[in-house]
This record gives C-alpha cells, structure tokens and sequence, in this order.
C-alpha cells in the first residue's frame, strides 16, 4: 500500500480471487458429468471444498467493502453521501438481479417464467448493503460503539438459529417474497443466513477503520484471523456438541450435525490472514482491475454460461456433459473470456453508456413526433367513435 493511501489492496485481490473462483466453480459444477463426480477422488474432494469458500468470502468481503467506505465519511446518518450512493448502488443489484433471470422470449409471448422470481447472490448482497444502510442510519443517532455491536449481534443470532428458520416454509408470503427465505421453490441463496456474512464483514471492517493507524495492526489483525479461523474450522462443531451436552438445548446439537456457517466463518478468515500475509505482493494493476469489475464479470458469466435473456448460454448445451480434461481447459478458457470482456467494458463503460443514453433520448424524440403527427388522426378517431357511442345510447332509449 501506497503512503497514506486509504486503498486495501489486499480485499481487492481477494475480490478477484473470489470472482475467478466464482467461474470456475459455476463452469465445472454445470458442464461437469456426474458420473466423474467421485466422493472417493481426493482432487474432486479439495475442489468441491474450495468451492464452498467462495460465496461465504464473497458476501463477507462485499460488507467489509461497502462499510469502510461508508464509515470513512466525516459525515454521519443521511448527511453521509454514500448512504445514497449505497441505497442506488442496493436497488440496482436485486434489478440486475431480477433482470439476469429474464427470459425475453417468454416476455414477448405474454410471459412471465417462474424462475424470474428466484433469488441470487446478487438479490442477496443488494439487500445487504440495503441492511447495512439502515442500521448505520438507525445508529447513527446513538453512540460508535454501537454499530459493531449490532453487526456481531446479527451474525450470530442468523448463524446459530439456522437449524430452526431453515425448517420454515413460509408459505404465508407471496413466492416472490418467499424466495428471499427460503430455498424450497429453487433460490440458489437467502437474505437468511447469508446476510450474516455480510454483517460480519462490516464488523470487521469497523475494527480494522477504528485500528487503521496502529502501527502493529496487521500483525495482530493477521493472528486473531488466523487463530480464529482454526478455532472455527477445527474446534467449533466440538463446542457445540460439548454446549449441548452441559445444557441440554437441542439447538446446539442441531448446529453440530450441520455445522457448515461457522466452519465456512473459519475459512474466510483464514483467506483473510493468507491475503493479509502478501499483501504487499497484491498490486498488481490486472488483479485490482479485475477485482472492482465484479459485477460485470457477473454479469457477462450469467449471459454466456446460463443463456440470460435468450435462454441461450453453455448451460443449456452442455449441462452434465464434460469428461474433466475438456471441462478444466474449458473453465479456465471461460475465466479469460468473462474477465477479458468485462476489462473491455470498462474501458468502454462510458461511451457505452452514452451510445444507451443517446438511442433512448432518440426513441423518445421519436415516438413524440410520431405521437404529435398522429395526433389529429387520433382526434378524429376519437371524435368518430364519441359520435357512434352517442348514436348507440340514442337509440337504445
């Protein structure tokens, strides 16, 4: 890191860590066929592991991400400008979110397909950074030391009362809303418990803004995370089941049988310390990019693997079909093409943008002047079918 720089180098490379790890995950867990998925294969076995990181560090880092930005304003409550910024950047996450799952086919019949109701990762992170918002607005009123607090507070109530909400159906709210909660009608992710890895990364986020200038601060940020995460990978299920037998509460019994929030909570913060330990190594100008073109990389995965909008896409073609020579070449092909067209993007972004801009504002021209010529054709239609309609009542009185 630069002198005086307020820039973590280190979260964006472990953005784009998670992002590229996002692609090959998706590719080989679609394209993959089952018969080669072998429980017994020790290499299937790491992967499959390793893939499970991947979204508990993506929510944790987006919070970490999106706090300290929010935080490192002098300004507080609704006077902070990135609680606006925040509220537009959460509104246009869940309608990407919502957009990605629309099938334009069925849109142009009349229809609207079940799928388009399902929630994603980013349904999920924009209502996290929507959460985030609101409790840092709602704090603001009260002393600092409050927010971390909450943001710790909500983790551990979703984290430890999983076993117990994930039994719920319900079913008392419309499925669009439903979705949000739980998995039953085909979500892939869940405001809950998810949002607890997104409060989690505020809570780090907190400490690492409130110790920034401590001179030893990675040096104890990167023991308590590596400590922590052996604790919670190692020792946590132990915990429980150790609670359980001093309590009898059969929560902490239900929690050990399926332990993977905490354990998944170990793995990030040992990513954490991994990232922190090289950070001075992670400045790369092609990584950095990479990691704060996320979500257009997101995006461009979604079109080409899932066929977005079109139906279209890899997915479709090739589900359950690759033997894993073919799908690793493939998945690492697909991982240079998404980040390769989203650099592009970026590069374009605003010229792109302007070229929308430019064809929306020349529709519009257009459908006025179509309108404003068609206008005394309408007027004399509509002074047509008046006439026809009072001839009508006229003669049935």
């Amino acid at each position: 890191m630069k002198p005086g720089s307020t820039r973590l180098f280190f979260i964006d490379t472990m953005r784009t860590w998670a992002i590229l790890m996002m692609l090959q995950g998706h590719f080989i867990d679609g394209l993959l066929d089952p018969i080669f998925r072998d429980v017994e294969n020790s290499v299937f076995l790491v992967w499959r592991y390793f893939r499970g990181i991947t979204a508990p560090v993506f929510f944790t880092v987006s919070g970490f991400i999106f706090t300290y930005l929010l935080v490192r304003s002098k300004e507080k409550g609704f006077d902070n400008p990135r609680v606006k910024k925040g509220v537009q950047r959460g509104l246009q996450l869940l309608l990407i979110g919502y957009l990605l799952r629309l099938n334009l086919f069925g849109l142009f019949s009349g229809e609207i397909y079940d799928s388009f109701y399902l929630v994603d990762v980013l349904h999920c992170i924009g209502l996290s950074i929507l959460t985030i918002i609101s409790i840092y607005v709602l704090a603001s009123k009260y002393k600092s030391s409050l927010l971390p607090v909450i943001f710790l507070s909500i983790t551990l109530l979703l984290f430890l009362f999983e076993p117990l909400y994930k039994q719920w159906s319900f079913d008392f709210l419309p499925t669009s809303l439903a979705n949000y909660f739980t998995k039953a009608n085909g979500s892939v992710f869940t405001i809950i418990p998810w949002l607890g890895y997104a409060t989690i990364g505020a809570f780090f986020s907190l400490l690492f803004t409130k110790y920034q200038a401590h001179k030893n601060l990675y040096k104890y940020a990167i023991g308590i995370s590596l400590l922590g995460g052996i604790c919670l990978v190692f020792f946590s299920s132990d915990f429980f089941i150790a609670t359980y037998e001093a309590t009898g509460i059969e929560m902490f019994r239900m929690i050990e049988q399926n332990n993977y929030l905490f354990i998944r909570l170990g793995d990030v913060l040992l990513v954490f310390s991994m990232f922190m330990v090289f950070r001075k190594f992670l400045t790369n100008n092609i990584i950095l990019k990479i990691g704060s073109n996320t979500l257009s990389i997101y995006v461009i995965h979604f079109i080409v693997l899932y066929g977005s909008f079109t139906g279209l896409g890899l997915y479709g073609f090739l589900h359950h079909q690759l033997n894993p020579m073919t799908v690793v070449f493939g998945a690492l092909a697909f991982m240079i093409l998404c980040t390769f067209l989203a650099l592009q993007y970026d590069k374009k972004e605003e010229s792109i943008k302007g070229a929308i801009r430019f064809g929306f504002r020349y529709l519009r021209i257009r459908g006025y002047l179509i309108l404003k010529t068609l206008n005394p054709v309408l007027k004399a239609l509509g002074f047509r079918i008046k006439m026809i309609l009072v001839r009508l009542f006229a003669l049935s009185k």
